[in-house]
């Protein structure tokens, strides 16, 4: 039987830092100081003109569609070619959003042997009483024997506008509410699904906005840690194409994803055995509005 840790120490495409291997094998091994290094390295392009004062071209906010890390090292190298620990210029920082934070500490874990995931789901800290689409990073802590979620997002700026009340290295499960939680509360009548997406983009929210994220995060628990705007197989586009055959498909998925490393054969099964569920080697960009090939 396939081992659930084994399995998360090791990369995955998306993850695999390649020719830059060498790089993060060599850095740090205490989280704060990855988290800190990873936001000299990135920045979200969506937060940056209000938080940060920095305007991108639109070249460099499609930077965000970079899936592998590999090519996101790459290229915000071209931009700037010192060492990974030096923190780069706001301008200068890869232009991405909270995927990116996510996957490259995942894949800085990875290299270092240390069990990591990313996870998809919903920010409870960043709009009074809303529930944002987000991503944070999992980790296995061995000296605790838990899994840990990071926001490696949350820098001292974004820590001074959002004012988090918790430890960004130890995220509560009521501050993040994994997707599949999400799906289960709004399911059950506990919580109004219209709360849960993007609350400042009209039509970015709902049970059909759920569902993508909880088939996103089945999708990162076997390591295709794909973009937050990826679609494919049995996502729906609204709530009226959240077909009723599929919902007994999403419960067992939402289901899945949260009951724990009991779980994990189970979840590695469903991902396997269902191409509506699987990353296809084609998926729909849906911010290109365009068909793209990728490699899981």
């Amino acid at each position: 039987m396939e081992n659930h840790l084994e399995y998360y120490k090791n990369h995955a495409p998306m993850t695999d830092p390649g020719g830059y291997s060498s790089v993060v094998c060599d850095l740090p091994r205490d989280i704060g100081k990855l988290c800190e290094i990873i936001q000299g390295f990135v920045i979200h392009r969506d937060m940056a003109p209000f938080a940060y004062d920095v305007r991108f071209s639109e070249e460099r906010r499609n930077d965000a569609n970079i899936r592998p890390l590999e090519a996101i090292l790459r290229r915000t190298f071209e931009l700037d070619d010192r060492p990974i620990t030096v923190a780069r210029e706001k301008e200068k920082r890869f232009a991405g959003v909270c995927r990116h934070f996510t996957l490259m500490l995942c894949g800085i874990l990875r290299a270092q042997g240390v069990p990591a995931r990313a996870r998809c789901g919903f920010g409870a800290y960043f709009n009074q009483g809303k529930f944002e689409d987000h991503w944070v990073g999992e980790y296995w802590n061995a000296r605790q024997s838990r899994w840990i979620l990071v926001d490696a997002q949350l820098d001292v700026v974004q820590k001074k506008i959002f004012k988090p009340d918790f430890d960004p290295l130890d995220v509560p499960h009521d501050r993040f509410i994994i997707a599949g939680d999400a799906w289960q509360t709004c399911r059950s009548g506990r919580a109004e699904a219209s709360n849960f997406g993007l609350s400042m983009v009209p039509g970015l929210k709902g049970m059909w906005f759920i569902a993508g994220n909880v088939l996103r995060d089945l999708a990162s628990l076997n390591r295709a840690e794909m973009l937050p705007w990826d679609a494919w197989g049995l996502m729906p586009k609204d709530d009226a194409s959240l077909a009723d055959e599929s919902m007994p498909v999403l419960d067992r998925a939402a289901a899945l994803t949260i009951a724990g490393d009991d779980a994990f054969a189970q979840v590695r099964a469903l991902y396997d055995g269902d191409d509506r569920l699987r990353v296809p080697p084609v998926v729909f960009n849906v911010l290109l509005n365009a068909e793209e090939k990728v490699s899981v």
